[in-house]
């Protein structure tokens, strides 16, 4: 008998992505800068670059800081909002394309990365960068909300939506601001984290190309 998938989400404090991939049997731990929101001992509370190492059979990167990467705030780039400067701003965007381009390049034959569209100064600074292989919408795995995603796959075939429901709320997009918000908007949809663990979560070889895209 095999042994259980070996699977690290990184840049998750929740513990959704986690759970559904427990829950089909992979053998999940999740790692991000915050403690783990629902008091799991299957969280590493470290910066996730310093157990990429760790023998992991998958990779999944559930939404990493991505405030300077994502296309909707590329504006800030050129005219920063009060109280930042320009050369914070693309400093920022520098830390978090490196971040971006670890994981991606990380010693793991199986990767996804969650992010929003991508602009091209974020995607010029990305080591081995490739299109993103597809996006997917809540609306496409039980959720009524509209909150484009872009996956990047390495070894992984594509998402298959599991259910397809009306409404095309913004719910994510219009939250009030807030000191929480950011915690929010990075959730991963209970209902995406299930689709990935059942059709990624399972211990069986890969099924696509090295490198996704589209």
């Amino acid at each position: 008998m095999s042994e259980p998938l070996r699977v690290l989400v990184a840049c998750e404090f929740s513990g959704v992505v986690r759970r559904a991939f427990n829950a089909v049997g992979a053998d999940a731990w999740s790692c991000d800068l915050l403690p783990a929101e629902d008091g799991s001992n299957r969280h590493y509370q470290c910066d996730v670059r310093d157990i990429l190492d760790h023998g992991w059979d998958l990779l999944m990167v559930a939404h990493p800081p991505c405030t300077r990467l994502c296309n909707s705030g590329v504006r800030w780039l050129h005219k920063p909002p009060v109280g930042r400067s320009l050369g914070d701003l693309w400093s920022e965007l520098d830390e978090g394309a490196a971040l971006f381009s670890e994981l991606w390049n990380a010693p793991i034959d199986r990767i996804a990365i969650e992010n929003p569209v991508m602009h091209r100064h974020a995607k010029a600074r990305i080591r081995n960068f490739v299109p993103a292989a597809q996006t997917i919408q809540p609306w496409q795995f039980g959720h009524g909300e509209t909150k484009a995603t872009c996956l990047w796959l390495k070894n992984l075939p594509p998402l298959t939506p599991t259910d397809i429901v009306d409404g095309r709320e913004q719910r994510v997009f219009k939250m009030p601001p807030g000191p929480d918000r950011w915690k929010e908007r990075s959730r991963t949809f209970s209902g995406i984290a299930t689709a990935m663990a059942d059709q990624w979560g399972r211990n069986s070889p890969p099924s696509a190309p090295a490198y996704g895209g589209a």
